[in-house]
């Protein structure tokens, strides 16, 4: 183990090891989530997904952070992907279980705060269809393409702030990697999966999985510019 990885493993356990130990801070977490999940789903993604960016970088270059990578401007982007996470999760775990009742099965959405059941599961299951099959490809899409404006203006805050330049990017993008890989493998094989366990926790929970999930997410995305740069 390099000093960089005690380093981080380090700053992994003083970010995580209290709430485990501390009911009042556990307690004190569930109270803000619930009255701010937008601010908790900002800064839930803004640490823990660019945790797994850098996680990434980790297994790509050997280091954490570099110049250029722009960790910060990454943070922030992940921050407000991380709010239209929470407002997803709130229009599919609705939406979802309604689409059921359409097809005459009764009580999905009551489902949820009950006891595991297989409807409980199929409700579950639906979501997070719904979910990665709508949703998800729009995010990580646009999750590339800021990804992409982030390292063309130097990983800087000013470079973040500049205008898009939307239409070169996206006929820039490496489409194959990102159909092929991307979408038809990471979706179906773990998305669809890992989201479905996400809704059969308690809705406290749901987004705090997720974010875990992002730094799984830096995995994927790593992959993801080792086989475009293969390409």
């Amino acid at each position: 183990m390099k000093k960089n990885d005690f380093y981080f493993l380090i700053l992994v356990l003083v970010l995580f090891v209290p709430f485990f130990i501390s009911e009042e801070l556990y307690t004190c977490y569930k109270t803000t989530n619930a009255a701010h999940p937008f601010f908790i789903g900002f800064l839930k993604f803004a640490i823990l997904a660019t945790m797994g960016e850098s996680i990434g970088l980790r297994l790509r270059e050997g280091v954490y952070n570099k110049a250029g990578f722009g960790l910060l401007p990454r943070a922030i982007v992940w921050g407000f992907l991380g709010m239209t996470i929470v407002m997803a999760f709130k229009i599919f775990s609705t939406g979802a279980p309604a689409f059921l009742k359409t097809l005459g099965i009764e009580g999905a959405a009551e489902s949820l705060g009950g006891p595991i059941s297989g409807l409980r599961i199929l409700t579950a299951f639906t979501i997070s269809v719904t979910l990665n099959l709508i949703y998800a490809p729009v995010m990580m899409t646009l999750h590339k393409i800021t990804d992409t404006h982030i390292i063309k203006n130097g990983g800087t805050i000013a470079g973040l702030l500049k205008p898009i330049q939307m239409g070169d990017i996206i006929a820039k993008l490496d489409w194959k990697v990102q159909w092929n890989f991307i979408f038809k493998k990471t979706i179906p094989f773990f998305w669809i999966p890992a989201h479905t366990i996400t809704f059969l926790l308690p809705v406290e929970f749901q987004v705090l999985f997720a974010a875990l999930l992002g730094i799984a997410l830096g995995v994927i995305l790593s992959i993801g510019v080792l086989m475009s740069k293969k390409g």
